[in-house]
């Protein structure tokens, strides 16, 4: 779907059931995004099916595979999510803790941005991210969002950082 300098860009589907285990069992994720119970090929495809593939079906996007260009090895998801009590769209993103550091969220999620403001023509984006997770509050800051302050979601238990594109 998207290619930038080293990455590449595209849907999830079923085929990706590995490397969604693998991503949604990373310790970062669990500590800063949660932990979605998604142990078992079974349960991937259910998670995929359910969550990602309704996304694009009902949004027009989700969340999206990220690979290296070279040797397609999946890195981690960056896309678009669409959140109960949020107002817009928000942007999410997750990589594997080997490829934390790298810039490799930077260029993602950057790609990404151009392709949802160029083609989906998505309005000012939000992003929410754990208290404590200084790291992708840093690349929010960088990708030009600002913090508007705290924020619980209905189905997101605690309280999140709110980031506004612009």
């Amino acid at each position: 779907m998207l290619e930038t300098e080293r990455l590449t860009i595209r849907r999830i589907t079923l085929g990706d059931t590995a490397f969604m285990i693998e991503t949604l069992n990373d310790p970062g994720f669990l500590a800063n995004i949660g932990d979605r119970g998604v142990r078992t090929i079974e349960e991937a495809e259910t998670y995929i099916r359910d969550r990602i593939l309704a996304s694009y079906e009902a949004n027009g996007f989700g969340m999206f595979r990220v690979a290296l260009k070279d040797s397609d090895e999946g890195i981690g998801t960056v896309g678009f999510v669409s959140r109960e009590g949020l107002d817009g769209p928000d942007l999410g993103f997750a990589f594997l803790a080997a490829h934390t550091g790298k810039g490799y969220g930077y260029e993602a999620a950057n790609a990404l941005l151009d392709w949802g403001r160029e083609v989906l023509s998505l309005p000012p984006l939000l992003a929410i991210t754990a208290p404590e997770n200084v790291a992708s509050a840093a690349l929010l800051v960088k990708l030009g969002f600002r913090e508007e302050g705290r924020i619980t979601l209905p189905t997101h238990g605690g309280e999140s950082r709110l980031f506004v594109q612009g």
